[in-house]
């Protein structure tokens, strides 16, 4: 197979596990940013999105050499508007060639020597530029080294491809949100320290870079425990960023889809525990947890002095404290830190992560924390980030059963259901959870980014809680009840949403 050299300001298309072939440019990645291990590749940035990403050399094609067989393959807007962004830029390229080249000969002077395309995100220009021309900006490209390149060496690669549509399931390769801000300062530069009245200290990461890859991987062995809705994003956040991933699945057929992106199989949660560094678990209940640990071929038989388990799954703090016990009898460090937010979050490298217990892991964890999420807060003693979620956890609870109350009771008073979430929408209550949540009832969509089945056994654990603590908790009490009679109703595994249809039933 001959070979593409590639070089820094060509135009590709870069193509990343499953998901579908994207233009973008090469560009110099900052300077903090380490290159992963393994195979040839180079840092793209992406157009039409923030992103930008480790790209191995396999898995990139000249732009212009692919741009038709790559149109015919993919669809959908998002895509369409990348390559409409391709095609301006180098619409503003080509006039900039020719009022430069006009230029030169009207004064006698020689054509400017080719320029490669440069970016703001390219570290170090000055080894790109000719001596003798201005500093370029966005706005005032030069074309790439690639631009005329016809079909050639670069047909002979393969890629499995097929139609895209545009679905938000590749997004969290794409990520096109831009209010992550792109920064590649050093974890600790980016975190910002609160100390509490309580005596805790939350350490909250001022952004994520999962949005934009500039992440650099710990170079520890992961382990990741459970692929259900919640632990596939993050897994797939994981090795997008260059980890170093084992997987398990109680329904081994998850696993295939990691498999093929890079991860490796363990065959028992204790084998995944021995060969990683650091392994993380996210299943469904306090049971499930206890179960996966204590279990035959449990964590447990894998832990060694100075593995790692970090508990993510939402449980009581109980269940904390008698895993922490075992974990640290063994020799092993433990840290909790379960996670605030959705399928949907998961899969966009959103999420919000509620950490406590060991402090040295939690530090361990930086970069596996900003590729998952777009925040982490450390609260202490193990024990603390699960009392916390649990709390978050009763008032989103409790707000979607009002909500849904709510929908419900114009609808039996005669007033419009749309009506009262255009209002809302536009008042002090309104958020994307709001309008989301409230759009997919009206369109009859219950499909799951949280389940049900799950809140309800959020609101019992805190409803436990608060009586452990001889706390009063009437309110999630009462949405505990619609929550359960739902159930009754064979949502449980439908979205939390889905609690409307207590009301209408």
């Amino acid at each position: 197979m001959a070979t593409v050299h590639l070089r820094i300001g060509d135009l590709v298309w870069g193509k990343l596990g499953r998901y579908p072939p994207w233009p973008g440019k090469i560009v110099s990645p900052p300077k903090d940013l380490k290159k992963p291990r393994g195979k040839k590749c180079h840092f793209v940035k992406f157009f039409g999105t923030e992103d930008h990403a480790w790209i191995k050399v396999e898995q990139l094609k000249p732009y212009h050499a692919h741009k038709d067989e790559m149109i015919k393959i993919n669809k959908g807007k998002r895509f369409q508007q990348a390559v409409d962004a391709v095609e301006e830029f180098l619409k503003k390229a080509k006039g900039k060639e020719q009022n430069s080249d006009s230029k030169g000969e009207s004064k006698g002077k020689k054509p400017n020597k080719p320029l490669k395309i440069l970016d703001e995100d390219d570290e170090d220009l000055s080894a790109l530029k000719d001596p003798s021309e201005k500093d370029l900006t966005d706005s005032d490209p030069e074309p790439s080294a690639l631009e005329r390149l016809g079909p050639g060496p670069g047909s002979a690669f393969k890629w499995e491809s097929s139609v895209v549509k545009d679905d938000p399931h590749f997004h969290h390769f794409l990520l096109s949100q831009s209010e992550k801000a792109s920064t590649v300062e050093p974890i600790s530069k980016r975190l910002k320290i609160i100390e509490e009245d309580t005596g805790s200290t939350s350490i909250q990461a001022a952004d994520s870079t999962a949005i934009n890859g500039s992440i650099t991987p710990t170079d520890k062995r992961i382990g990741f425990l459970g692929l259900g809705l919640m632990g596939s994003g993050v897994v797939s956040n994981l090795l997008k960023m260059g980890h170093v991933v084992t997987v398990w699945n109680r329904t081994a057929e998850k696993c295939d889809l990691f498999i093929q992106e890079g991860a490796r199989l363990g065959r028992t949660p204790a084998e995944v525990a021995s060969m990683c560094d650091i392994t993380f678990s996210c299943v469904s209940d306090p049971k499930a947890a206890r179960d996966l640990v204590l279990g035959p071929s449990g964590v447990l038989q894998g832990i060694r002095p100075g593995k790692c388990y970090v508990e993510m799954s939402t449980v009581d703090p109980e269940t904390i404290t008698e895993l922490s016990q075992v974990i640290t009898s063994r020799g092993g460090r433990f840290l909790e830190a379960p996670v605030a937010g959705s399928q949907q979050l998961s899969n966009d490298g959103m999420l919000v992560i509620v950490a406590a217990g060991d402090r040295t892991v939690y530090e361990d964890c930086s970069s596996c924390f900003q590729a998952m999420g777009k925040t982490s807060f450390f609260l202490g003693e193990a024990g603390n980030a699960a009392r916390m979620m649990l709390i978050l956890n009763m008032v989103q609870g409790s707000f979607m059963a009002t909500i849904a109350e709510g929908l419900t009771l114009a609808q039996a008073t005669g007033q419009s259901q749309q009506t009262f979430l255009d209002i809302l929408s536009q008042g002090q209550m309104a958020s994307t959870f709001v309008d989301q949540k409230c759009q997919n009832i009206l369109q009859g969509n219950f499909k799951p980014d949280y389940y049900l089945k799950h809140i309800q056994k959020d609101l019992r654990l805190a409803i436990s809680m608060g009586d452990s603590a001889n706390h009063p908790t009437p309110m999630a009490a009462a949405a505990n009840e619609v929550y359960k009679r739902a159930k009754a109703l064979d949502q449980s595994d439908n979205d939390i949403s889905a609690v409307y249809r207590a009301y209408i039933h």
